[in-house]
């Protein structure tokens, strides 16, 4: 059974959850932190797709201009997500406004980067318009999925940097990031990206990155044996978890649950055991 990368990170952080998503079918309750955390996800896509017609619409090297493009095609499309994204944010009494406010600033981050970007390369190589798009690296792709029946696994990578000879996978996070390195669930999708990825393009992967959006930090992980080892074994847990369909104890750590969205059915005995009969489980 061929299962998502998402999956892993899932199940690292609690099997009784993944179990809840996966196997029960249970959906997460809207939260503020969710469904921000989707519009700034949706956004960042988004600035990776729209990237090739700004690219080619840019006619002179000035860097004021060229980081106005930016912004203009940014505050268009993030308006548009965030309105497509009005019964969710009102759902947890959020304004458009202060949806906007608070995805902004990470967005602009992203647009002075990137113009930074392209205008050193306009400076350094003189060349505008298709030219310009065709020549420039890194490329960057948005939602780039891969799968491996070899592995078992399929997901769809956030941003892949495409360089000369290499490939970069990125992987966006909201919410608090660890004081140092990466959360364990996503040092492993950063990972198995990369495992994805080698067998794809039949080439090393050396490096990967998480990209903590609240924080506007991106982390490094460099890709080893031992990391890829790891990943073939959850790989084999998660599979058991899902076909065995045994029901997890609970997370050690309450501190996970309390922030939770599936505490309430999770810790509520009598609607678990409507879930369980509806799903012919037996805890």
């Amino acid at each position: 059974m061929k299962i998502s990368v998402s999956m892993l990170s899932t199940y690292l952080y609690c099997p009784r959850m993944l179990f809840l998503q996966k196997v029960l079918e249970l959906e997460e309750v809207p939260k503020e932190v969710l469904v921000m955390g989707s519009i700034r996800h949706e956004s960042f896509d988004m600035a990776n797709k729209r990237e090739e017609p700004i690219i080619t619409g840019i006619g002179s090297l000035d860097f004021s201009y060229i980081l106005q493009l930016y912004k203009q095609n940014y505050s268009k499309f993030l308006r548009e997500i965030i309105i497509k994204n009005k019964p969710n944010l009102r759902e947890v009494n959020v304004s458009l406004i202060e949806a906007f406010k608070k995805s902004w600033p990470s967005l602009m981050t992203e647009a002075d980067s990137r113009a930074l970007n392209v205008f050193s390369f306009i400076e350094k190589h003189n060349v505008f318009g298709k030219e310009l798009w065709e020549k420039l690296i890194p490329k960057i792709k948005s939602e780039f999925r891969v799968e491996s029946e070899q592995m078992q696994l399929k997901g769809v990578i956030d941003k892949l940097y495409l360089y000369e000879d290499s490939y970069v996978p990125v992987e966006f996070k909201t919410g608090k990031m660890p004081r140092d390195g990466l959360w364990p669930g996503h040092r492993i999708q950063i990972g198995a990206y990369a495992m994805l990825l080698e067998e794809k393009f039949n080439t090393q992967i050396k490096e990967g990155f998480v990209h903590y959006l609240d924080a506007d930090e991106k982390r490094h992980l460099e890709i080893n044996p031992f990391l890829k080892e790891e990943i073939k074994s959850l790989v084999h847990e998660v599979q058991t978890l899902i076909e065995g369909r045994k029901l997890p104890d609970y997370c050690q750590n309450k501190n996970k649950c309390k922030k939770c969205s599936f505490s309430t059915i999770c810790y509520n005995e009598e609607e678990m055991e409507k879930h369980l009969k509806m799903a012919e489980i037996i805890a």
